[in-house]
């Protein structure tokens, strides 16, 4: 005979039910359930609920069970007395699965079951493996366009308590992906959209892809989503509606450091910091940086940054990078720099690139005289990089929660050139031509307590590694991005390893007090110096406005060259201004 039934999503076993209900014993409730289960399984009990629905969801839960157990023909009756509810079930035979005939799901999608799966699973087939299968079967046909396929058994045959049947798909109408639409203020072009979510007009509809969509969308900094996104489906195509709101990050930065004047004593001289930082020009995924400071009286940096998200439509995002920094009238570096990155997932990137520097002395007096390599040189260094970041934290700008990484290796060849001002014999015997490699990393912790406040961790390490390094070559530290305390690159090292712990006292989303303890250890094997472990404190505050940010910071520093003392103290303070 053949016949047709309906089953049932999987639930608890009897035994965890029979348990829960025991306990239900224990507590005083509103809603009366007697129950008597006889046939195969057999059992008596009550139990009391808090209202009638959760009543019916546990009667309903009972159901569930017994048809994955393969009690298909039980019957029950339910009489209600007022408040209280009287069940009465015959579990019946239970039947047993004996073969299942996959074939018409294998034509379809073979890869699912298996190219060399047999056609006919048989012996020990449950029904929790069906609605298993089922799910896979249905998972496959949403990321190959059928997203209103449906999976049914068919040709179901008994025999006795044995039961054998038919696996039927119905793949329904094949849907492909129209325009991404945008609602809200955000100007992010639909092109870009199309890019940076991997969805392209025309292919088949994916529910994978869609829901990688979404996470992405949660993780990139230019937009936020205020509602959940939405799919239409019409005419054979899927539009997927995006409530997007563009975020106020381009930022103009300007800050001003009191710092002691070294070269007058008892005068303060003012140093200064200029940030200008442009998101997602155009809706298109193209931002700009440019850097400028000012950390003593004639030292001077300068850097630039562009990036373009997915160049020519590709998933490569390209960069190009210049930095120039002049160090007293000691040395004049100059770098640019040429990469490549790929996002694995909304939470991980792989970098590429390359750099080329070029560093010349500016001061020659004297060096007619010297009989070895001056600490500082003429270089030219070509290297090329592998760097990975890894994102998990719950505003990528903002961050209060969650984890940052971010680790960089570079190698290539480092060229001295001979300086005229230096006596040639002070070049014979030395390899002009020498490998050089760099290793950095960096590690942000925020650790949430409560919900006003939060702990910062920062773990931050380097190295550099070369037979002839000079004081141009090496690390620069020191400041408020870093090593707080210190004048903006007050440290050389050629090793280093800093913590920073910050914990923060928030009293609006983005306004905190906080107090903060920086320790580290610093080696500069290029002048010979006694290894450092600088430590720094203070404490500060941000306040937001309705245009932007307040920042202050008061810190102290001690080092080895540095007395921890008030009269070194430093103060920060500017005005980020945000649109």
């Amino acid at each position: 005979m053949k016949f047709k039934i309906v089953f049932k999503k999987n639930s608890f076993r009897l035994s965890v039910l029979f348990f829960l209900l025991s306990m239900q014993l224990l507590a005083q409730r509103d809603f009366l359930l007697l129950f008597t289960v006889e046939g195969e399984i057999s059992n008596k009990g009550s139990a009391v609920f808090q209202d009638s629905l959760e009543r019916e969801f546990f009667v309903q839960t009972f159901s569930d069970d017994l048809y994955n157990r393969g009690y298909f023909s039980f019957e029950w009756s339910k009489k209600y007395r007022g408040d209280s509810l009287e069940l009465s079930i015959h579990t019946g035979e239970a039947f047993q699965w004996v073969a299942l005939d996959v074939s018409p799901v294998q034509q379809l999608f073979p890869l699912v079951l298996g190219k060399k799966a047999d056609p006919v699973i048989q012996d020990k087939f449950s029904l929790q493996a069906f609605q298993e299968l089922r799910s896979t079967v249905l998972a496959a046909a949403e990321d190959s366009g059928f997203p209103f396929a449906s999976v049914q058994l068919d040709s179901l045959m008994r025999n006795g308590r044995e039961l054998s049947a038919r696996l039927w798909m119905d793949l329904g109408p094949k849907i492909t992906f129209d325009t991404i639409k945008v609602v809200g203020n955000s100007k992010m072009k639909p092109a870009y959209l199309h890019q940076l979510l991997d969805v392209k007009v025309g292919e088949n509809f994916s529910q994978k892809k869609v829901n990688q969509a979404i996470a992405i969308l949660r993780t990139i900094p230019y937009a936020r989503l205020t509602g959940a996104p939405e799919l239409s489906f019409q005419n054979s195509e899927a539009t997927l509606y995006l409530p997007l709101q563009d975020r106020n990050l381009n930022s103009l930065d300007g800050i001003i450091g009191v710092l002691p004047n070294e070269l007058e004593g008892g005068r303060l001289l003012l140093t200064g910091q200029f940030d200008l930082k442009l998101f997602n020009i155009g809706g298109r995924g193209r931002d700009f940086a440019l850097q400028w400071q000012r950390f003593n009286q004639f030292s001077q940096l300068l850097e630039l940054r562009a990036q373009k998200s997915h160049l020519l439509g590709s998933k490569l995002n390209l960069t190009l990078g210049f930095s120039l920094l002049k160090e007293d009238t000691t040395f004049l570096n100059r770098s640019f720099n040429l990469g490549f990155s790929v996002n694995l997932n909304p939470e991980s990137q792989l970098r590429f690139f390359g750099n080329r520097q070029a560093s010349d002395l500016l001061a020659i007096g004297g060096l007619s005289e010297l009989t070895t390599l001056p600490e500082v040189g003429d270089f030219r260094f070509t290297n090329y990089g592998l760097g990975h970041r890894f994102f998990k934290v719950d505003d990528r700008f903002d961050p209060r929660r969650g984890l940052t990484t971010d680790v960089s290796f570079t190698i290539g060849n480092k060229q001295i050139i001979q300086n005229t001002a230096i006596p040639q014999e002070v070049y014979e015997g030395i390899e002009l031509r020498t490998l050089q490699y760099e290793l950095q990393g960096q590690v942000n912790h925020f650790l949430p307590i409560g919900n006003k406040i939060t702990f910062f961790q920062r773990l931050a390490f380097g190295t550099v590694e070369n037979p002839n390094l000079f004081l141009n070559d090496l690390f620069r530290l020191g400041g408020l991005q870093s090593f707080r305390g210190f004048n903006e690159n007050f440290f050389f090292a050629n090793d280093y390893i800093y913590l920073n712990l910050e914990p923060r006292f928030y009293f609006d989303r983005y306004s905190y007090f906080m107090i903060f303890a920086d320790v580290g250890r610093f080696s500069n094997q290029v002048q010979n110096s006694p290894t450092d472990f600088p430590y720094a404190a203070g404490l500060g505050f941000r306040l937001e406005t309705q245009s932007g940010f307040f920042n202050f910071v008061y810190a102290l520093g001690g080092s080895n060259t540095q007395d921890f003392a008030f009269n070194q103290s430093k103060i920060h303070f500017g005005y980020t201004g945000r649109f």
